[in-house]
Formats: C-alpha cells, structure tokens, sequence
C-alpha cells in the first residue's frame, strides 16, 4: 500500500498484471447499477465485502498494480510522490461507510487484504474483519499469539521483532508485526473465517482490487456453488470479471457514498475518540479473535454445507445457506462476549488454502 512497505518486503518477479489503463461507466449506467447493488443488499441475507488497496488511495496511500500503482511505477524504475504516512493517515469514505453498513445489518463481514490499519482506524469491530495480510497497527506475541494495537505503524515487515516484550507478560514472548512476506502463510483465524464467510455468503462484493493474489483473489468466488452472487467494484479489469453477476467502473467512494444515501444511512465521520490507535483505552488494545468465534461460524458452516449435501443428494433444488438476515450483535454484547473469550487459547488448525 505505500512505497515503504513494498520496499520492506522480499523480492518477487511475479506481482501480477500492471497498469491496466482504467475505465469509466457512464453516470447513467452507474445509476442502474447502483439500484441493482441496492436490491441485492435488501433481498441478501449473508453479504461479504472484500476489499484491496483501492479503498485507500483517496487517503493518499498508492495501490499496487494501478497506473500510477507501487509496482506499475518500480516496472518503470520510478517511485509513487507520497505526500502522507501511514500514522497520518485517516479512512476514507469507503472504510467509514463499511462501518455503517455492517452496524446496520446489510454487511455481515468484511475480508481485507490492506495492511494500513484504515479499517482498524474507522471504528469497525474486530469480530467483522479478517485481516489477510496483516496490519501496519498490530504487533502479535510470538509465544501467546495475542495481538495488540500500536499507536504507531510499525517500523518493520516480515513478522520481525518491534515491540518490546508481551503485553500480557507471557514468560518469554517477545511482539512481533504481523505484516506478511511474500512466502509466509496467512494468518489462520482469519483466513478460516473469511473462507466460511465468503462461502456462507449469498452475495459477494469486491471494492478496489484486482483480485490476482491468491487465496485472497479467490474467496470471492466460494459462494458460486451454492448461486451465489458476486459483484466486482474496480476501476480496472479483473481476474473474475467473467464470473461476475454485476460489474461496475466507477470510483468506491462514490458507489459507497450512493449505496448509503439510497438506503437512507448518514456516513459517520472519522473520529479521534473512536480510534485506537489514537486514544487507546483498556477496551480497545486488544486485536485477537476469541477462539469461539471461529468455533461459532465453523458451526454453522459445517451444518449447512452437511444439509446442503443431503439436499443435493435428494435431487432437490439448491440450498439457500441462511433464510433469515443476520442478527446485528451491539456493542455491549460483543464486549461481554470478547472478554469471555478473551483467555482462550489457539484451540484448532485451520485448512491453509493455497
């Protein structure tokens, strides 16, 4: 996401297609497509949102692979002009609308492959994020496999020591960031959760990402089998432009911004207060996700794809995986339901797709 963090990370020839030349729907076509977004967010009951780095160049943090992209510009042997740092960052219009849309029950989950901490910034609760290549903001004991949010982006890439000793005093654990190098695995309750979601989903949506890095790129296409659907928000063409139901070419913050009026949802702006990496606090210092999280979701995973089975086995139509929308849990319950989750330990091995 910044000239910075690419420069930390190891060398790779294989980054992908660069600086596909953008393009533009017409407002027209933009508006129709908007009011198809509108009816799938009211008629979906499982929505999951994935997002990549071009939600956060309008905070001035370059993407990757767009014209004027981090690698677009190294092919060429120029650099990105970066007129902020990743600690003077704030989210954008996109990362604040997210928020809303998840606190009030049209996104049920949010899968992101950004490592700037905007997500973090905006407020959004950890139990609706899964961080797929970790996050400039978090440190992570080596030993407890706790995480805890910096006030500081951290100075180095590659889950390499930055912190000092463990929060929680664990004997012999040292913090590490948790930013992934090209060979490192991801990160296994976050993955777990965001392949369960992205299958569970009815409805697929991506935001500012050309979908080419692996098993990230994919996860959007998981709810396929079950007909579910998949709409692609970039300004350039992607990896799964084909398999989409909708495609739009347009900016994320305007399609955001739209989708939230239509809806008739006012757009919180960032705030301080809310941040913590800003105004850290004993409830909001600790970034890990309970182990009963992902028990809860691989739950429900398991029962539907078994009754989805029998059902297929019985010749009988598809099956719908949720047939009611998902609850929005408040914030007083999710903090009674983190601190009782709080001392679990790492319980289950997840299946690391590749």
């Amino acid at each position: 996401m910044s000239c910075n963090y690419a420069d930390g990370l190891s060398p790779y020839e294989n980054k992908g297609v660069l600086g596909i030349a953008e393009k533009f729907d017409s407002a027209e076509e933009i508006e129709k497509k908007i009011n198809q977004i509108i009816e799938m967010l009211e008629t979906s009951k499982h929505v999951v949102v994935h997002t990549g780095a071009g939600i956060s160049t309008t905070a001035g943090i370059p993407d990757f692979r767009g014209p004027k992209g981090v690698w677009t510009l190294e092919e060429k042997g120029e650099k990105p002009n970066l007129n902020i740092s990743f600690n003077d960052a704030v989210p954008t219009v996109t990362h604040m609308a997210l928020r809303c849309l998840v606190e009030k029950g049209y996104v049920q989950y949010i899968v992101s492959q950004n490592i700037d901490g905007l997500h973090l910034k905006s407020g959004l609760a950890r139990r609706y994020l899964s961080e797929l290549h970790g996050n400039m903001f978090i440190e992570q004991c080596n030993k407890c496999r706790r995480q805890f949010v910096r006030t500081t982006a951290a100075e180095t890439v590659g889950q390499k020591p930055c912190g000092g000793a463990c929060r929680r005093s664990c004997r012999g654990g040292i913090l590490l960031d948790n930013i992934l190098d090209w060979e490192h695995d991801l990160p296994e309750r976050d993955l777990d959760l965001a392949f369960m979601h992205s299958t569970l989903a009815d409805l697929n949506i991506t935001l500012g990402t050309t979908l080419q890095i692996i098993p990230s790129g994919n996860l959007p296409l998981k709810n396929k089998k079950h007909n579910g659907k998949l709409v692609i928000c970039n300004l350039q063409p992607t990896k799964h432009d084909k398999k989409a139901d909708l495609i739009i070419h347009t900016y994320v913050d305007d399609i955001l911004s739209k989708i939230c009026k239509r809806l008739g949802l006012e757009i919180p702006n960032y705030s301080h207060d809310e941040d913590p990496t800003k105004s850290p606090n004993d409830d909001n210092q600790e970034w890990t996700i309970p182990a009963q999280q992902v028990k809860e979701i691989e739950k429900l995973y398991n029962a539907k794809q078994k009754a989805a089975s029998a059902q297929r086995k019985a010749g009988k139509t598809q099956f719908t995986f949720f047939t009611k929308k998902e609850p929005v849990i408040s914030k007083k319950k999710r903090k009674a339901e983190d601190a009782a989750d709080s001392d679990d330990g790492i319980e289950r091995k997840v299946k690391n797709e590749k």
